[in-house]
């Protein structure tokens, strides 16, 4: 089993656990989530590619466990010339967003604050290095509407959910960030 608790030694959900930097002890970003998990793997989510020919002729097909994607078609002309379907590195940006705006929404209320609406978009640049490609940023713009919250307490918050995002973790690319607050 595992133990998951926050600074002051009360049980902590699962979820807020999820958004933990470490498995052994959690940093100062996240200590008001929680102070230590240790034990089990949180999670393990799974997904799948099949491709078919040649890399400009070829073609293939993305699903995911939960079915969200089953045999979604990607190929070159969705990745290099807007083509139908999708590409790696939109499907990139969407979890980035989207474990970014959890991560937000978890540190706002860690600060006793509830957001009405998060909504963040994501750039994931694809650049050539070398002799091969290379994903070298992705920047995240947020909007969101939150009760009580002003702009310097949002943007700190941000931040640190920028940090936090197990996404961001992942990828090894610059993260940069506008954040704006709605009235």
């Amino acid at each position: 089993m595992f133990d998951i608790i926050n600074a002051s030694g009360a049980p902590l959900s699962r979820t807020a656990a999820l958004f933990a930097p470490t498995i052994e002890t959690v940093n100062t970003d996240m200590a008001d989530c929680c102070a230590s998990i240790q034990g089990e793997i949180m999670a393990i989510k799974k997904a799948s590619a099949v491709w078919k020919g040649g890399i400009k002729d070829g073609g293939g097909t993305i699903s995911t466990e939960t079915g969200v994607l089953n045999e979604a078609p990607y190929g070159f002309k969705s990745r290099f010339e807007n083509g139908k379907g999708t590409n790696p590195e939109e499907l990139i940006g969407a979890a980035h967003a989207g474990c970014f705006s959890m991560a937000l929404s978890l540190m706002l209320g860690n600060e006793g604050l509830t957001p009405e609406r998060i909504e963040t978009h994501a750039e994931v640049t694809l650049d050539k290095v070398g002799e091969g490609f290379e994903i070298t940023a992705s920047h995240l713009n947020v909007v969101a509407k939150i009760p009580g919250a002003d702009q310097a307490k949002f943007e700190r918050i941000a931040n640190k959910a920028k940090e936090g995002c197990p996404v961001s973790k992942l990828l090894k690319a610059k993260i940069t960030m506008n954040a704006r607050l709605e009235t």
